[in-house]
């Protein structure tokens, strides 16, 4: 099977920062953002952190920032509003909320730990149309948990 080749667009992101984030791995979605602060998170506590970083996104552009997947996996750590949006306009330091999940073990930062991941992505505005009614679609205003638990079978 053939997949499609496709360039990946790349942006060019203003930053001022000690630590810039990095890609770990060729094609990486995230850059990992490190903490610029030490602390330790008890269990069930969260605390917003510092990264030292701060960018300016062009216009049409956003950044999102996210859990790192072995942080949560491993240790019960996670970004409380995640994805965090970082607007293009915005010009200050990007922090991160954390919170360690964990119900018995806390969590130890330190400076230069890398404790989530920024994705920057195109980001369209829409144009909001009032209009009295909306057109139907097969899912209609079937909400949270419409679908179920189990896998669908395939129509042949």
């Amino acid at each position: 099977m053939g997949y499609p080749r496709h360039v990946a667009e790349t942006v060019e992101v203003l930053i001022s920062a000690k630590n810039v984030p990095v890609y770990a791995h060729p094609g990486d979605a995230g850059a990992d953002l490190s903490s610029a602060e030490q602390l330790v998170l008890a269990p069930g506590q969260r605390a917003t952190v510092g990264t030292g970083v701060s960018i300016a996104l062009p216009a049409g552009y956003v950044s999102f920032i996210v859990p790192r997947s072995g942080l949560a996996s491993k240790h019960g750590i996670t970004v409380v509003n995640s994805p965090g949006t970082v607007d293009a306009g915005y010009r200050g330091e990007i922090k991160v909320t954390l919170l360690n999940t964990d119900s018995d073990h806390e969590f130890a930062i330190a400076v230069g730990d890398r404790i989530a991941q920024m994705i920057v992505m195109p980001c369209a505005q829409a144009r909001f149309v009032s209009v009295e009614k909306l057109p139907e679609s097969e899912r209609g205003d079937s909400g949270f948990g419409s679908t179920g638990l189990a896998a669908h079978a395939e129509s042949k």
